[in-house]
């Protein structure tokens, strides 16, 4: 969260200055993004921190049935000992935290002067109370259930607010999102992928793979199949993709699929398939298909967005073998999820 925040300071330090943060789907107690934004409330001259939690039984409805959760694994210490403490309340009501004031005169806005209550629902973000909170803020940030990334994102664009959320790498094509990046009303954050250091799972979710972990006595899961999506500029977008001309990388590239095959074009298309981003020759006028990762480095002023594969976008003419599934092919070979682009002159 530190590192892609600062991507956005240093692009403009007033950001977040005077700005009602919302911070939803999240738990102080166990997320880092409430963490994160109260102990640097005074240094990002944030006006209002507010973040909300979903009840525990409203979290297992969004878990698949392998990991359904009891109260004892989201209730903390913090909680019970809180004098609001209620037992009937805690797992079928959500939770509502407000940062706006030094509550206890130390000196300092941070963590420490978090106030909370119950929610009257269970912290839903499509409830009226939570929309509400959605209406007041100026920025939405938070790391919604990946099954209800498309309804939360619907549910952001609908109030015209500033956001960053992190989604699964595979949402760029999703035909709620793919139009907001065509038309440039949305982006890649500055991170993706093993950027995004991991997820706190509770202890019945499995550690599996090479990226999982124990760190400080929580339980992590990373992945490197997420990114960063917001509507917030920052730098990273501006800079332009230093590149080699077609003949330079089919002569020079580190991909062997480069220096044996050349630029291949698709089948059913007149677009050459662009296996690598950092293949992309800097002379060819013409239309490519790149990966779906080409949107890191995505520059607005150095590329035009066309259309993409498989699940949105048209960039003039179908792509794909007549009858046949979205998808482009290359030699009767079906090619992986592409973005097409062009070169701005």
């Amino acid at each position: 969260i530190q590192k892609e925040i600062n991507a956005y300071i240093e692009y403009n330090a007033d950001t977040f200055r005077d700005k009602t943060i919302l911070l939803p789907c999240d738990d102080p107690e166990w997320s880092n993004f409430t963490r994160f934004f109260a102990q640097n409330f005074e240094t990002l001259g944030i006006k209002k921190l507010i973040s909300t939690s979903y009840a525990t039984d409203s979290k297992n409805k969004v878990m698949s049935e392998n990991y359904q959760f009891s109260l004892e694994d989201f209730l903390t210490d913090y909680e019970k000992k809180s004098p609001q403490y209620d037992e009937d309340k805690t797992s079928s009501r959500g939770k509502f935290f407000v940062l706006k004031k030094d509550d206890n005169n130390d000196g300092n806005i941070d963590l420490d002067d978090l106030e909370w209550s119950y929610l009257k629902g269970d912290g839903d973000f499509r409830s009226d109370e939570v929309k509400a909170l959605r209406d007041e803020a100026d920025i939405i940030i938070t790391n919604p259930p990946f099954s209800l990334f498309r309804e939360f994102l619907a549910w952001v664009v609908e109030a015209k607010k500033g956001f960053m959320m992190i989604g699964n790498i595979n949402c760029i094509t999703y035909k709620e999102v793919f139009p907001l990046i065509k038309n440039n009303k949305a982006w890649l954050g500055n991170g993706m992928g093993r950027w995004i250091s991991g997820f706190i799972v509770p202890e019945k979710y499995e550690l599996y793979g090479t990226e999982a972990r124990m760190e400080n006595g929580k339980r992590i899961v990373a992945t490197n199949n997420c990114l960063w999506f917001t509507n917030i500029e920052q730098g990273k977008r501006h800079k332009p993709l230093l590149l080699m001309t077609m003949a330079d990388n089919i002569k020079f590239s580190s991909h062997k699929q480069i220096k044996e095959n050349g630029y291949l074009k698709y089948d059913y298309y007149d677009a050459i398939d662009i296996p690598y981003t950092d293949a992309i020759p800097s002379d060819y006028q013409g239309m490519m298909g790149v990966p779906i990762t080409f949107l890191d480095k995505y520059n607005p002023e150095q590329f035009e967005i066309l259309g993409c594969s498989y699940s949105y976008g048209d960039p003039g003419e179908p792509w794909h073998k007549p009858n046949d599934s979205y998808t482009v092919c290359v030699n009767g070979e079906n090619v992986y999820k592409r973005i097409f682009i062009r070169k701005k002159v």
